[in-house]
């Protein structure tokens, strides 16, 4: 990624922004691309038509070598007992209610077979999820993120990824946001403390130079 000329005094590229690498045994995580969000005409959704197709880029090389994929939604009982202060401090994700359409993968990037989709109440996908255990099991080194939104549910993952031990890895055209200064300034501190900042090419590349 390209970033504005005026960080370059504040971020010395020795200091911030060391590529982590790519590791060993990828897994994808693709997060909350369910109908809530990939709908420009709900509340919470925005027009993510390039992230879906760069996913699906994804899930099919990952599906092809038979690594790891996962997904993620959102969604909360009637109560929204089970929603803290999130609820509170977003009041649109009261359109997440357990068993509607809304939170069900899209079908473009819907899973098949054995692929789990992760049910998930706050922003980060390790948090109060099984999501470690499951990487752990299948001696998982390096997590590949794809979805929305950069500014939330992304980033919040990426730093939890970094913090169980992963090496993390977010392709800049496979997530997406509601607006594009969030998004880019997500990216960049993604990229400066969190993991490695690519593109959807070069985790292909990656994958097909390991077959």
């Amino acid at each position: 990624m390209d970033w504005p000329h005026d960080i370059d005094a504040h971020y010395d590229a020795d200091d911030f922004g060391t590529s982590v690498g790519l590791g060993d045994r990828p897994a994808l995580l693709v997060v909350d691309l369910i109908n809530a969000f990939t709908d420009p005409e709900t509340s919470l959704g925005s027009d993510v038509t390039g992230v879906l197709e760069q996913t699906e880029r994804l899930l099919a090389a990952f599906r092809e070598h038979d690594l790891p994929r996962y997904f993620t939604t959102v969604a909360y009982e009637e109560s929204y007992g089970d929603a803290g202060r999130f609820v509170e401090k977003v009041p649109a994700l009261r359109e997440l209610r357990l068993g509607t359409d809304a939170v069900e993968v899209d079908d473009r990037v819907a899973p098949i077979d054995d692929e789990r989709v992760i049910l998930k109440k706050y922003a980060s996908a390790f948090f109060g999820t099984d999501l470690q255990t499951e990487l752990t099991t299948h001696r998982v080194d390096m997590l590949v993120l794809a979805g929305v939104t950069t500014s939330g549910c992304i980033r919040a993952t990426a730093v939890d990824s970094l913090q169980h031990g992963y090496r993390t890895i977010v392709p800049a055209d496979a997530v997406g946001d509601r607006a594009e200064g969030p998004h880019r300034a997500n990216l960049f501190d993604i990229d400066a403390k969190y993991g490695d900042v690519v593109t959807t090419d070069s985790v292909l590349d990656h994958l097909s130079a390991n077959d």
